[in-house]
């Protein structure tokens, strides 16, 4: 107890004389600073002119970042807003209309030989054609309500007739709902399906151009979480 004391009065005698040496020095800057002013104003001022600089320009960066973040988020609302109003439109048509919808996206990016099935029975195969570049290109379309989810059964479908019955070199499953099952995805990424969910068909109808979307290769997921 008594050694515990001892130390305490000894850590109390040396703050005082630190705080009585840094008093002193102190003192003894003011003092020299005063003798010397001439030679010390323009390095104060040098110093305050570079923190006034250099603080405004971090708040003029912070300022731009800030803009910037709120542009890019306004940006992505106003998309995101204008892929629902076109798809809306899209959302009027009935199956064999949206099929027929789908064939026109195709030739507006330079598909050829489009041609649209517009019948049951078709083997998965709703519209066939040709990329620019000769590929073949088959199409699954199916038009669901918004909140529905493409299961893993419709895309086992279309994996087994797209490639065996009918020779695509591109298999493409679009659809008007926000999502695809979380088998149905992985299946569709195991067997190089380009998935195209409610958002990217947006994408598509507002200008998006087909060959940007393909190498997606069923990364295509909503933007809900995909169900079980």
């Amino acid at each position: 107890m008594a050694a515990r004391r001892r130390r305490r009065r000894l850590k109390k005698r040396t703050r005082r004389q630190l705080q009585g040496w840094g008093a002193v020095v102190a003192v003894a800057a003011v003092v020299w600073v005063a003798g010397h002013w001439s030679l010390v104003w323009p390095f104060l001022v040098a110093v305050l002119a570079a923190a006034v600089v250099g603080g405004s320009g971090w708040a003029l960066w912070r300022a731009h970042r800030l803009a910037v973040g709120q542009d890019r988020a306004w940006r992505a609302q106003e998309e995101a807003r204008a892929r629902e109003l076109s798809m809306a439109e899209v959302d009027a048509l009935s199956w064999q209309d949206f099929e027929t919808y789908v064939a026109g996206l195709c030739r507006r990016d330079g598909c050829t030989k489009v041609v649209v099935s517009g019948k049951t029975g078709d083997l998965s195969a709703d519209v066939v054609g040709y990329l620019a570049d000769g590929r073949k290109l088959v199409i699954q379309c199916k038009k669901y309500a918004p909140e529905r989810s493409v299961s893993s059964q419709d895309m086992q479908k279309f994996v087994g007739t797209a490639r065996p019955e009918h020779g695509a070199d591109v298999a493409l499953f679009v659809t008007t709902c926000r999502s695809f099952t979380k088998a149905a995805l992985g299946l569709a990424v195991r067997q190089d399906i380009v998935a195209l969910h409610r958002d990217l068909l947006g994408s598509w109808v507002k200008g998006a151009h087909l060959e940007t979307l393909i190498p997606l290769n069923g990364s295509g997921g909503g933007t809900r979480r995909p169900s079980v």
